[in-house]
Order: C-alpha cells, then sequence, then structure tokens
C-alpha cells in the first residue's frame, strides 16, 4: 500500500495485463500520478499535518508529540542519513508537495532539487518559493542530471516500481536493484541516501481484510505493490552499503490512526464537497491502513546506504 492515491471514483479500476507489466519499470505512469492528487489540494490539507506530508512520521516513541513535530523528525533522521549539510546539493525521488525539501532547505543545504510526476503537486511546489529549491516533472526512469548531487533521499517512491504481476514472475528484486544501480550513478562514491519504504510484511487471512486489501490495490494505488524487507536488502547490492536501519511499523500506525482521526472531524465538509463517494472511499482506506500496521500486516522502514565504489 504506497501512499499516493489517485482520483477515488468508487470503482475497481482494471489491472494492467501481465504483458504490460513487463514493459515498463515504473507501473504508475504520469496519468495515474495525476489522478492521484486531482481529488483537490484542500482536500489533503484537512487530514495531513500542516506541512502535507504523506508519509511516516517519526514518533520516537513519545506520546507528548503532535503529527506536526513526529513528521519533522522523520525529515531531520533522513537528513542525518543522507549527511546532508548546508554546503550540498540535495536530490528528492518523488517530491510530493515538496514537504521533505521545505524542511531540508531549513536546516541547511546549498541547494534541493525535486521530482515528481504529479502536474498538480509540481504547481504547489514551485508556489511555495523554498529557498534555493528546483522542482521538475520528471520520471526517474529517464532523468539525467546535469552534475552529480552530493546527497539522495526519497519518501515511499519504491512502492510504485513493482506491479503485483511483476512479483509473481520473480522480477521484484531486479526491478528494485535497477532503481538502486540507477539512482547510483547521480553521486559519487562515499555519498549517502537517506531512504524510506512502506513494507508488506503478513497476508490477511480473513476475507474481509481481503478485500480491504483488494480495494486498496485497486481503487487506491492501483499497479503499485510495498516491497518486503528482503527484497530491499537485496536489491541495495552491489552499489549501496547498507549502513543504519530503522524499522517504523508502529509508527505509522500512528501516523494513520491520527489522518483518519482528521478525516472523520471533517466528514460533512468532505461530504458536501466531494461527494459521499470520496468520504466513503478514503474512510474505508485509513481504517483498513491503521488495521494493517497494528496487525503487522504492514512496516516501514528508513535507511541509511552508502554509495561504494
Amino acid at each position: 500500500m504506497g501512499l499516493i492515491p489517485r482520483r477515488p471514483t468508487g470503482r475497481p479500476t482494471p489491472a494492467p495485463s501481465p504483458d504490460e507489466d513487463h514493459e515498463d519499470t515504473m507501473t504508475s505512469t504520469q496519468a495515474e500520478i495525476d489522478q492521484s492528487y486531482s481529488v483537490s489540494n484542500d482536500f489533503f490539507k484537512l487530514w495531513l499535518d500542516e506541512n502535507l506530508h504523506y508519509t511516516s512520521a517519526v514518533y520516537h516513541g513519545r506520546d507528548d508529540i503532535s503529527l506536526e513535530e513526529a513528521q519533522e523528525n522523520k525529515i531531520k533522521r533522513l537528513y542525518q542519513f543522507a549527511e546532508i549539510t548546508p554546503d550540498k546539493r540535495v536530490l528528492d525521488i518523488g517530491c510530493g508537495w515538496g514537504s521533505a525539501l521545505d524542511v531540508v532547505s531549513r536546516l541547511g543545504a546549498k541547494e534541493v532539487v525535486g521530482i515528481t510526476l504529479s502536474t498538480e503537486q509540481l504547481a504547489y511546489c514551485k508556489e511555495r518559493r523554498i529557498p534555493n529549491a528546483t522542482f521538475l516533472l520528471q520520471d526517474y526512469a529517464t532523468y539525467e542530471p546535469e552534475q552529480k548531487y552530493d546527497a539522495l533521499i526519497s519518501i515511499e517512491m519504491i512502492d510504485h516500481l513493482c506491479s503485483p504481476a511483476q512479483q509473481k514472475e520473480g522480477l521484484a528484486v531486479e526491478i528494485y536493484r535497477s532503481y538502486f544501480n540507477k539512482l547510483a550513478t547521480w553521486v559519487k562514491p562515499g555519498d549517502c541516501f537517506g531512504f524510506q519504504a512502506i513494507l508488506r510484511n503478513r497476508i490477511p487471512r480473513d476475507r474481509e481484510q481481503l478485500r480491504d486489501l483488494q480495494f486498496t490495490a485497486d481503487v487506491i494505488f492501483p499497479g503499485g505493490l510495498n516491497p518486503r524487507i528482503e527484497e530491499l536488502v537485496a536489491a541495495i547490492s552491489p552499489r549501496w552499503e547498507l549502513i543504519e536501519l530503522h524499522m517504523m511499523r508502529d509508527d505509522y500506525r500512528r501516523t494513520t490512526a491520527e489522518w483518519l482521526r482528521r478525516f472523520t472531524l471533517h466528514e460533512k465538509e468532505i461530504r458536501a464537497k466531494w461527494g459521499d463517494q470520496v468520504f466513503a472511499d478514503y474512510d474505508r482506506y485509513l481504517k483498513a491502513c491503521v488495521r494493517q500496521f497494528t496487525l503487522h500486516q504492514s512496516g516501514d522502514v528508513q535507511m541509511k546506504l552508502r554509495r561504494i565504489d
């Protein structure tokens, strides 16, 4: 379950054929990503944090901090993992609404660049006027930077690279390795990568939970698949060394539970502006998220990776 939903319609989207999956490295197309955010930025502002992070926060086991502070904690750890300093150029692969680079810029960086496939998010990123920031409508698979970066970050973007059909064909590690190998060409040996991904863990045995999982895959995140931790560890070789790893399943449980709480508070407004079906779809999706992280069906991970020669 990658946290980049397409426009909720209430109607399952047909899965791509195995042949179509096999042709494309990235199974979430630009058209799908555009649909993901066409619901409205105002819709997401109602229930995400103030800076529009749509990924797991980091609570450090504390009960006395807000979602906003926990989201800042996430970027601070990735900033440290990537060994970013005020004299470095930083790339965010799958930059969303620019939330991570806003924090990175404030913490200190010479230049920050974000790439995204969402035209809606690109416009929002540019409106933010983040100091020393450049945002590009760009597929990572075809991106060729003019000069190397000093540090990389990417937050829960890898969930859109491998489809369920490709995973069944045994292609997951190969697809993820191609991703890590390509990113390695954008930095020098010794440079670091702050990486975060949602994980798939246990398969539900309950029929209702399986239907909710299918609903999420068909309506909210068609074409994508969360990696398993062992797939990622295998795929970073031979270009990256794993320096540090933090598992964050309970952090994501708390994050999605807070999203659900805020979402429910705005039920009347959401139904009035975007319709009953949108409310029903997202209510079902967020409740399923909380349950999946609670029952160890899904997880999350942050890694510090170092580029090796």
